[in-house]
This record gives structure tokens, C-alpha cells and sequence, in this order.
């Protein structure tokens, strides 16, 4: 990360120096940086002149009195506090009065940091996603004692450096790893209720929600020695809110040192020879019965669609108690966080399929659905044969509350909307955190905005009915936009 962030700053043309407490180190990492701007340059992307040039402003230095003449200083050493106080209050001594600190701690408070300073006014967050030169979110996370002109400084800084930056206020996980927990969280319960095998949930989650990877293959890819670390970090940090809580089957990997591909298992076995489970798909199936399509809402209309390309004849009717489409005896719904059975049981129609959220109904090639225990069976496949017949590859998860794709979404947003309604950053900078910091389709809020809040709300509402847990509780932001009629962005 250190030569990441050197290399961003040396290419915008600043002169740059690397300190490492490990003999060789910066040297090597020069070396490394000088030829990575060497590749830039064969690919065409740089200049050999702008190559040569950035290489020469990368200077490796032996000790922190080197340091006394920089304007900027960014630190990425261990995450640990005391460290890092340490050195920020050593280089006090050094530095002249206008020298700026940015820290890239990822999860540390900065006002913590600034807490050990004389001057904890110039420190401030100036967090980097990795690999810094291709990722374009930096979070400037302003402690409690931060000047605001330091923030506004950094913010420019990482802008001119061709970043896109976001202010942020310093709490437990920023914006980014606060707001991307349930995406994990919601997964791993999903695992452990049984509603489906890591596969199908991750394929589910690509191809209908539109995640670049899967919550259990990006787990393994981060590692769940850190993940898992972030959570309960995260988790401690707001005195054991449950929204936060830890997963214990993550903490059993931890304990058995399958950190992912890092040790070789994770979630999925990473050892040469082995075998990648492939997600769980529905047989194909006839769609047997009259076709019916109701409303015009955005799932009703994708469906009208893919029929009509494929040729399938099909009726329209007015909306009705929140079903999609009817084949024969059994009815299509979007699910609303409640189970299928329960909502079968309280809506009085036992042949119900639930779909899932997909990203665009129109263009998924994968969709998710839940079948009430009352169902008959005849009905579920003609119900899967209907969505197949439109071109979906249909998963068949457990009766679980919300599916997978509109919980996650929903809890995403609540999270999102959360940090917002807190003051840690603004509907803007969380949508932009979460779309270039962890590559998520659209940002949770946006989503929500297109989902439509009132879905949202009624999704956490019932998910909250059906378990009985804070966990659910529903942002006071959603809430109130709810209450007045507007979207999150409004």
C-alpha cells in the first residue's frame, strides 16, 4: 500500500520520499515503482520521458529526521494504535509547522491517533483502497480535532492526483468498511440457515445483483483473518450493535486457519487438484398453464418483455396484491422480506413463488425463488418453467425471509442511510464509496432510490417482524424520507 500511494503521488509529480524501518525495503520498493512506470511506458500508457521523470522523484531515505522538509506524510504501517501515535508524535519533533499528516489507517480512529499529538489539528484520514494506483476512492476522514482546512487540502490533493475523493467523519469503519458489512453478514446467515451452498449463493449474487464477486469468493479473496478482524472491529467499536454482529462461521475458518486463498481453503478449496463446486441450478421445467402478467411494475414489465421475445403468449391485468404474473394455479411475487410460507399463510394463496431482487430484471441472466410449503408441486415447476421460459436460470434457495439480492440491497441502504442520518458523510459520498471503493453496481442509496423506498422500509420491516432482532431496525433517515414522500437523494 505504501508503494502504492508513492507511486500515485510521484506520477502526479511530486517529489517523494519512502521510509521503511526495514533495512532495504524502501530501496526495493523504488526499484519496484520505477518498474511498474517502466511497464506503463511499454503499454503506451505513459510516455518514456513522463517514465523516467516519475521514477526520478522517488527518493528512499534511512531515518525521520530525512523527513523534515515534507509538506505531506502518509503513513501505511501496522494497524495499530499506539504505533501510530508513536510515529506521528516523533515526527512532530521534525517537521516544520505546515507539515500535513495523513493517515491510511483503514479502521483506527484518527481522532485516537491525533489524541497522542501537540498538533492532532494537521492529522487526518487519507484512506487508499488497494492497489492504490487503480483504485479511485480515497476516504479523507476527519478526526474530531482536524482542521477543516487540512480536510479540504487532502480532499483537493487527492483529487489533482486523478482520485476520486469523499469526506468522511471518524467512526468505527469509515464509510466503505461500516457500510459494506452487511453484504457479508447477510451472506453468511443465509449459509447458516441453510439456504443454499456457497456457490449458488455467490452466483446469485453476481449474476442477478450484478456484484462483481460473490460475498463468500470475496471473503476468501480478502482473507478471513481480515475480514473477520474488521467485523468484530467494527462490531466492538459500536458496543456490540447486532447489526454488526460477528458470524460464527466465519469464526470457526479463522480458528482453523482457513483464511481463504491465501492458506489454500476458505470457503472453497484452493489446493491444487481441487474441484470448484458449481452453483445449484433448477431442472428444466415446462411452463404449463395460462400465463397472466399484472401491473406495470419494473419486474412485471421485464417479465412481459423476455415473454414476448421468446414468443410466449401471455394476458395483462391490473395490479393485484403485489403478484407479478400467474401460470396455471401457481402466483409470481417480488419477495417482501417475508417468508413465502408466512405470506402465503396471511395473503391466503398457497400455490406462492417468490422471486428475488435482480439488479435489472430485463437483461439478468440468473434469478433467485423462494416456494411456500403450501405449494403444490406441480405449481413450483410450472412457475420455474415460466421463468426459465423467459430466460432465467433459475436457483431454488430455502423459504428464507428476503431472499438474498433485496436483503443484502436493503441492508446496504439501511447502513448507508444510517451513516448519513449520523453525519459521517453525505448520500453522495456514501453511493460513490461503495461504487469505486468495493465495486458495487450502483450505490446502495441510488439502489434504494430505484427500488423505491417504501419496498425498502417494508423489506426491513418484515425481515425485523420475522426474527424478532434490532438488527433489522430501520434506519430514522428511511424513515423520514418515507414519511414525507421523496427518495434518499431528494
Amino acid at each position: 500500500m505504501g508503494a502504492g500511494i508513492a507511486q500515485v503521488a510521484a506520477a502526479a509529480g511530486h517529489p517523494v520520499k519512502l521510509l521503511d524501518n526495514r533495512p532495504g525495503a524502501a530501496e526495493k520498493a523504488v526499484e519496484g515503482i520505477r518498474a511498474q512506470f517502466a511497464k506503463l511506458a511499454e503499454k503506451g500508457k505513459i510516455s518514456a520521458e513522463a517514465a523516467q521523470a516519475a521514477g526520478a522523484r522517488l527518493i528512499p531515505v534511512e531515518q525521520l529526521a530525512d523527513l523534515a522538509d515534507a509538506g505531506l506524510i502518509t503513513e501505511a504501517i501496522v494497524e495499530n494504535l499506539e504505533a501510530k501515535q508513536k510515529l506521528y508524535a516523533d515526527l512532530e519533533a521534525i517537521v516544520g509547522p505546515d507539515c500535513i499528516f495523513g493517515t491510511n489507517t483503514s479502521s483506527i480512529s484518527v481522532t485516537a491517533i491525533g489524541a497522542a499529538l501537540k498538533r492532532p489539528e494537521r492529522l487526518a484520514g487519507l484512506h487508499f483502497f488497494n492497489p492504490a494506483p487503480l483504485m479511485a476512492l480515497v476516504e479523507i476522514v476527519s478526526g474530531l480535532a482536524t482542521d477543516q482546512a487540512i480536510a479540504d487540502t487532502l480532499f483537493a490533493t487527492a483529487a489533482a492526483w486523478g482520485k476520486t475523493p469523499v469526506h468522511a467523519k471518524s467512526t468505527p469503519g469509515f464509510i466503505v468498511n461500516r457500510v459494506a458489512r452487511p453484504y457479508y453478514a447477510e451472506a453468511l446467515r443465509l449459509a447458516q440457515e441453510g439456504a443454499a451452498d456457497y456457490a449458488t449463493i455467490d452466483a446469485v449474487m453476481r449474476e442477478a445483483g450484478g456484484f462483481r464477486m460473490g460475498p463468500f469468493e470475496l471473503m476468501d479473496m480478502i482473507g478471513h483473518d481480515v475480514n473477520f478482524a474488521v467485523t468484530n472491529s467494527v462490531w466492538r467499536a459500536f458496543y456490540n450493535d447486532q447489526r454488526f454482529l460477528p458470524s460464527l462461521i466465519q469464526q470457526e475458518l479463522v480458528d482453523a486457519g482457513f483464511y481463504g486463498k491465501k492458506s489454500g481453503r476458505g470457503f472453497y478449496d484452493y489446493r491444487e487438484g481441487a474441484v470448484r463446486p458449481t452453483p445449484r441450478i433448477e431442472a428444466a421445467q415446462a411452463p404449463v398453464g395460462k400465463i397472466t402478467v399484472y401491473g406495470e411494475s419494473g419486474a412485471a414489465e421485464a417479465l412481459a418483455e423476455r415473454l414476448e421475445t421468446c414468443s410466449l403468449s401471455f394476458s395483462r391485468a391490473p395490479a393485484n396484491d403485489g403478484r407479478i404474473a400467474e401460470i396455471g394455479r401457481a402466483v409470481l411475487a417480488v419477495t417482501d422480506g417475508r417468508s413465502a410460507t408466512q405470506r402465503a399463510f396471511e395473503t391466503g394463496v398457497a400455490n406462492l413463488v417468490l422471486i428475488d431482487l435482480a439488479r435489472d430484471y430485463t437483461t439478468a441472466g440468473w434469478l433467485a425463488v423462494a416456494v411456500a410449503e403450501q405449494c403444490e408441486p406441480e405449481a413450483a415447476q410450472a412457475a420455474i418453467g415460466l421463468l426459465q421460459a423467459a430466460g432465467f436460470t433459475v436457483c431454488r434457495l430455502a423459504d428464507i425471509p428476503g431472499l438474498a439480492v433485496m436483503r443484502t440491497v436493503a441492508m446496504l441502504a439501511n447502513e448507508a442511510a444510517d451513516a448519513v442520518n449520523q453525519g459521517v458523510c453525505s448520500a453522495t459520498a456514501a453511493d460513490s464509496a461503495m461504487r469505486l471503493g468495493v465495486n458495487y453496481p450502483q450505490g446502495p442509496l441510488a439502489w434504494a432510490d430505484q427500488v423505491g423506498l417504501p419496498t425498502i422500509r417494508t423489506v426491513l420491516a418484515n425481515l425485523g417482524a420475522s426474527y424478532g432482532e434490532d438488527r433489522y431496525r430501520i434506519s430514522p433517515l428511511i424513515q423520514r424520507q418515507f414519511f414525507a414522500g421523496k427518495k434518499i437523494h431528494d
